[in-house]
């Protein structure tokens, strides 16, 4: 019978797992083509305003295939229940069997896209970090910046939301570790900080090419469909680099997908982040460059994280059959 873990179990099992080394290690096995993940699936809904994303694939060769559904309904918190939704199933790989039900809410899909973010932080943000900019207000906005943390420790926060009472929760909320400072734009928060976090589900750019200084990096997480939009082409355009978590995803959504269909980059100008990240070449080399992240989500990043759970369930498990059979012995 397959184990039900569930949410707290999960958030538990977080802290014993490096996330980050995961993920990397998924992005390059995803570059290198050692994964196997079909297109994106996605419902999009009106009314409410809201969208459901189906993610699915496995790493060759590996024990388990993971299918993920994700979902986000944007009036839930007036309701009382957070946007994110979802939950991961896990299979065996040479027989099918289900082996797992990952109860996360959407939680599992929320850490795995703030670790990408830190990751490409770690080699593609500037060494000196004057502020850290966050253009959101929502449970990604603060995990993203929680999540870079652990390899930029910058406590200087600049925060822009379109709702104000949202933005000061923010500051409230993060305000005991970090320096919080409520923008009154985009363009202020890129006028202050070097490292910006975009986490919105805007439909069309928060930031503007003119609004971003030499030396900065931005990393997009918002723009995970075709209509959604958080930065100015010509901020692509004038990048020194431009990286994507995938190229082939990035031909249908995503930052890229905008700017490549307005003419204003070429696919050619883009790199795979699993293959930036065996190169240094393809990595920063001067802290005055600009250089851009679109990430749109792979489900290689579940299946890691889906596969790193289960893997410490069972170990938890373990232990706890061993404690058990020592102490009724």
């Amino acid at each position: 019978m397959a184990a039900i873990i569930e949410l707290e179990e999960i958030q538990s099992s977080l802290g014993k797992i490096d996330v980050i080394s995961a993920m990397q290690e998924g992005f390059i096995q995803y570059s290198n083509g050692n994964t196997v993940v079909p297109p994106v699936a996605e419902l999009l809904f009106d009314q409410p305003r809201g969208e459901a994303h189906i993610k699915y694939g496995y790493i060759k060769n590996a024990d388990y295939y993971v299918i993920k559904i994700a979902s986000g309904f944007y009036d839930n918190p007036q309701y009382g229940i957070q946007s994110s939704q979802g939950m991961m199933l896990l299979f065996a790989q040479k027989t099918g069997v289900p082996e797992a039900v990952l109860l996360d809410r959407g939680y599992l899909t929320d850490i795995r896209t703030a670790a990408a973010g830190a990751l490409v932080a770690k080699y593609f943000a500037p060494q000196q970090i004057e502020a850290i900019g966050i253009i959101g207000t929502g449970i990604q906005a603060k995990l993203q910046l929680l999540a870079l943390q652990q390899h930029n420790p910058c406590k200087t926060v600049w925060v822009w939301g379109r709702n104000r009472q949202n933005s000061e929760k923010f500051a409230l909320d993060l305000g005991a570790d970090f320096s919080v400072h409520i923008a009154k734009s985009p363009a202020q928060v890129a006028a202050n900080a070097n490292l910006i976090v975009t986490t919105t589900p805007s439909e069309s750019a928060l930031l503007n090419a003119e609004d971003v200084r030499p030396g900065t990096h931005i990393t997009a997480v918002g723009a995970d469909t075709a209509n959604k939009q958080e930065l100015s082409s010509e901020i692509l355009k004038l990048a020194d680099r431009v990286i994507v978590d995938s190229i082939p995803q990035s031909r249908s959504r995503g930052e890229v997908y905008r700017a490549i269909c307005d003419g204003t980059i070429s696919e050619r100008q883009v790199v795979e982040l699993g293959v930036a990240l065996q190169s240094v070449d393809l990595q920063r080399s001067d802290d005055r460059q600009i250089t851009v992240a679109d990430l749109t989500g792979v489900a290689v990043q579940d299946i890691m994280v889906a596969c790193a759970i289960y893997q410490q369930h069972l170990k938890n498990n373990a232990e706890f059959t061993a404690t058990e059979t020592v102490t009724n012995a």
